[in-house]
């Protein structure tokens, strides 16, 4: 190997790597030499916030990660947990924001090829997945382009490889203009008897090159994925993967089956930094090391050299680590596949990654170096909040005009609460998302149970392959299903990061309590601005604190996810525009009765619709939390103010409403459930009547003379609110466990009925809102096709 005494590298070139000057210092003083340039991109890439978490690492360790259930943790491919009967569920979610921006098309779908190789790397079969994505406004061209981009390739890939996209989320914000987010989670069923994990061990075992042929694309993406998005790196194609779905389910099928032979003895999914990151994590890992030759690997571009195999992150492909003499047992699985696999590599007693090409030392790093002991910045957090938020606090419900039973003025003109909760139903953020999830395939392996849009949560089917493939299988449980949801109200923590990321997990939890499920663990995906810029910090280390005291309070250990920093764009002026930080959450539960779940719609005439939470009429001083208008959706949309302070979380009360939802469902007295979120009650109400395409009579218990404003009864958000029905038989069994369990913390606010209306009335017969389930239904499933269309019509 050649090297040198005298630095190689410009500091123009040890930039593009994305490596500081006292990083580079400290990689010569590793080394005890100046690195070739396989070796520079490949510190490049493991030293990425993308790969090492150099700036949020000690910020993770707060976060709790052990439970009952809890059988793999942070530090693998995917988290598992115990779901019982003997069945475990992987599950984890990923970003691919900055390829997304450049292409979004195919960053879209690389993402989601990314995401599930991390579950059947595990032993897992892909069972579903559920993506949470953020744009700009959609009236934008540019917005419309990279949104139309990103659901395309998220349907392409998950249709054609043949797992279903089962729930998500969607939000427009300028924050996201020029960054738009796309976070996708996935779920797998183990189906090997033990978890296969990453860790190399026997010396002398042969290392696998399976999959895919390797190529130029995707070159240094870890890199590019851990830097702010300027005008250049827009441009910047060869750092965006290229994917093959069809090659993917073949990759799925081949591991599994070779996983089943006992043969594997580790396995590492070759995603962001490719060749490097699978090499040095598997040895790290295992405290041992890898020689490997890239003239072994199978290559689809001629005149490839070291630094763009090491870089390189074609999709579908793998690396295992193999028992000593049955490499070929294995071989012939991936080639019976139509796949590549070949034997490229050794396990070594000395701990490093050692790269051979043409008969020579391309490259040589202790695997520590470059996995394990990486740099670390523990940054100087703020005493003070920032100006920002200061200023944002001071907001109050008084800054709003006056309302009265009739409506409210808005620059001078008169609007009534209907038109008001029509133009909610019209905003892309809250609107129907049936554009999108219409475009994918939610219903392939026949085990999704809720379909998207009609409840809170995704519920899939639990059909163990065991209980197919034997029927006298010992697995009893043949009922059980899987709750999913991504969650994150970025609005929430912007304004506050540490209340708002509080407020994520508790409405995560929430959600899936509305479909009946035990909320078990969580996954997180952690987008913010860069760590570099003191409020960016404030706001990534607050929101962790946040998510850690709310994870804790629900018994939601977080077993993994991703953190992607750095998501930001420059305005003219060169000064930088962060995004909102978003902490997407995704949460999974457990449905031991799958006959025992219920979504969001009405279901019968006569039902009655109960509030169970925070009351109305007043705010309880005794309690931690209020119900707010500061960071709501209709202060953004209706008054376009972004102030106040979001809702406080009080655990205790959450803890109580969920539980008894749960009791609800289970028992069979609750009908339907639905979390009241953005948009406020009255938005939730209109949402559960367009969902059962049944009308509702609301008669709020408050009089024209109360203490709360009209609109925040109505568009308020906070409070540990979930909205259900019951049938009226049930009326006095269902009442009396809750004034048991609930005491004061919930009311009959009305029932179903089949007017072809929603009608909210006060307590002495003011009419608030009147409003057809036709022109909600009209406003609610058009929004975002009418903006597309117009776009398409200029």
């Amino acid at each position: 190997m050649t090297t040198t005494s005298e630095n190689p590298f410009s500091p123009q070139e040890i930039a593009s790597e994305g490596i500081k000057p006292e990083e580079y210092t400290e990689i010569v003083r590793r080394l005890g030499r100046h690195p070739n340039k396989a070796e520079l991109g490949m510190f490049g890439v493991m030293w990425s916030e993308h790969c090492c978490y150099k700036n949020s690492r000690p910020l993770l360790k707060q976060f709790p990660t052990t439970g009952p259930r809890i059988l793999v943790g942070p530090g693998e491919n995917a988290g598992v947990v115990d779901i019982g009967d003997g069945l475990q569920l992987a599950f984890k979610i990923e970003s691919h924001n900055h390829p997304s921006a450049v292409e979004p098309f195919q960053g879209a779908a690389t993402g989601v090829g990314g995401i599930l190789r991390d579950i059947f790397t595990m032993g897992a079969r892909p069972i579903a997945l559920l993506n949470s994505l953020r744009f700009g406004d959609l009236n934008d061209p540019k917005t419309q382009r990279l949104f139309t981009g990103v659901v395309a390739g998220i349907s392409h890939y998950g249709n054609c490889v043949g797992v279903p996209t089962v729930g998500g989320e969607v939000y427009f914000d300028p924050a996201y203009s020029g960054n738009p987010l796309v976070n996708v989670m996935a779920l797998g069923l183990m189906e090997t008897s033990e978890i296969v994990k990453s860790g190399a061990s026997g010396v002398g075992n042969p290392v696998l090159y399976v999959g895919s042929t390797t190529g130029r694309d995707g070159m240094g993406g870890a890199s590019f994925a851990s830097a702010e998005l300027t005008q250049e790196s827009m441009d910047n194609r060869p750092a965006v993967q290229v994917g093959d779905p069809f090659l993917e389910k073949s990759l799925i099928e081949a591991c599994l089956e070779a996983f089943k032979t006992g043969a594997v003895v580790a396995a590492q999914d070759m995603g962001a930094a490719g060749i490097t990151c699978s090499t040095s994590e598997m040895a790290a890992k295992g405290g041992v090391g890898i020689e490997f030759d890239l003239d072994k690997i199978p290559v689809r571009e001629s005149g490839m050299i070291p630094y763009e195999y090491l870089l390189s992150e074609s999709q579908e492909r793998m690396l295992f680590v193999a028992e000593k003499g049955r490499e070929q047992e294995l071989i012939a699985i991936f080639h019976r596949w139509g796949l590549q696999a070949v034997v490229a590599g050794t396990v070594i007693a000395e701990p490093i990654v050692r790269i051979w090409f043409e008969g020579k030392i391309a490259a040589e790093i202790t695997a520590e170096a470059l996995a394990e002991n990486t740099p670390l910045y523990e940054r100087e957090l703020l005493t003070e909040p920032p100006e920002y938020a200061v200023k944002a606090w001071q907001w109050t419900k008084d800054n709003l005009p006056a309302c009265d039973v009739t409506g409210i003025e808005i620059g001078r003109n008169w609007q009534s609460w209907n038109q008001i909760l029509l133009t909610l139903l019209d905003t892309p953020t809250i609107a129907s998302k049936s554009w999108v999830y219409r475009q994918y395939d939610h219903q392939v392996q026949n085990n999704t149970v809720l379909l998207p849009g009609g409840s809170d949560a995704a519920v899939v089917r639990i059909r163990p392959l065991e209980k197919i493939q034997n029927p006298k299988s010992q697995i009893q449980n043949l009922k059980s299903a899987v709750a999913a949801t991504v969650d994150c109200n970025s609005r929430y923590v912007y304004l506050d990061p540490y209340e708002g990321a509080k407020a994520v997990v508790a409405e995560a939890s929430r959600n899936l309590s509305c479909v009946g499920a035990e909320p078990l663990a969580v996954t997180d995906n952690l987008n913010f601005g860069s760590p570099e810029n003191p409020i960016g910090y404030w706001q990534l280390a607050s929101a962790c604190r946040g998510l850690s005291e709310g994870c804790r309070e629900l018994g939601t250990p977080v077993t993994g996810g991703n953190v992607s920093l750095y998501n930001e764009t420059f305005d003219a002026e060169g000064n930088p525009q962060p995004i909102y930080p978003t902490p997407v959450v995704g949460m999974v539960g457990l449905i031991e009765d799958l006959t025992k779940i219920c979504g969001q719609g009405w279901q019968n005439l006569g039902d009655i619709i109960y509030l169970l939470g925070l009351p109305m009429q007043s705010q309880i001083e005794n309690r931690k939390s209020k119900i707010e208008l500061g960071a709501s959706e209709y202060l953004a949309t209706i008054h376009h103010t972004i102030a106040g302070r979001p809702p406080r979380v009080d655990f205790d009360l959450e803890r109580c409403v969920q539980k008894a939802c749960r009791y609800g469902i289970r028992t069979g007295w609750v009908k339907s459930a639905h979390d009241a979120a953005e948009g406020g009650l009255a938005v939730a109400i209109a949402e559960s009547c367009l969902s059962g395409n049944l009308g509702a009579e609301i008669n709020f218990p408050i009089t024209t003379n109360h203490d709360l404003r009209f609109d925040e009864v109505l568009f308020a958000e906070g409070g540990a609110r979930i909205l259900v029905s019951v049938c009226d038989e049930n009326q006095e069994i269902w009442e009396s466990y809750l004034q048991e369990h609930l005491g004061e913390y919930w009311q009959k606010i009305g029932k179903v009925v089949n007017s072809g209306n929603l009608e909210v009335l006060t307590a002495d017969n003011h009419k608030l809102i009147q409003v057809s389930i036709e022109d909600m239904r009209d406003r609610y499933y058009g929004a975002i096709s009418k903006r597309l269309e117009v776009q398409n019509n200029t």
